[in-house]
């Protein structure tokens, strides 16, 4: 990674890696939905992957817009990511 960059090259990385968070914890929710009644411990494993997605595509998105999503994280908690049980 020694090349310099732009602030609009910067600002698209950033963005495309939100999207990806995003996209990756679409996947890692649905894939613990499937795996909740077959197998609880992984089901439980890919909740705290979307988990982790989800946190990084809010960092991200905090960083392309600041203080524009302090509501939706305090929102995100009620309706975000649910632990399988």
């Amino acid at each position: 990674m020694s090349d310099v960059v732009d602030a609009d090259e910067l600002l698209r990385r950033i963005r495309r890696g939100r999207d990806l968070a995003a996209e990756e914890e679409r996947a890692w929710l649905e894939r613990a939905q499937s795996l909740t009644a077959t197998d609880p411990d992984r089901a439980r494993e890919a909740t705290e992957r979307a988990l982790t997605y989800q946190v990084v595509a809010g960092v991200l998105a905090e960083i392309v817009s600041p203080g524009s999503h302090t509501a939706e994280a305090s929102a995100a908690g009620a309706a975000g990511v649910r632990h399988v049980t």
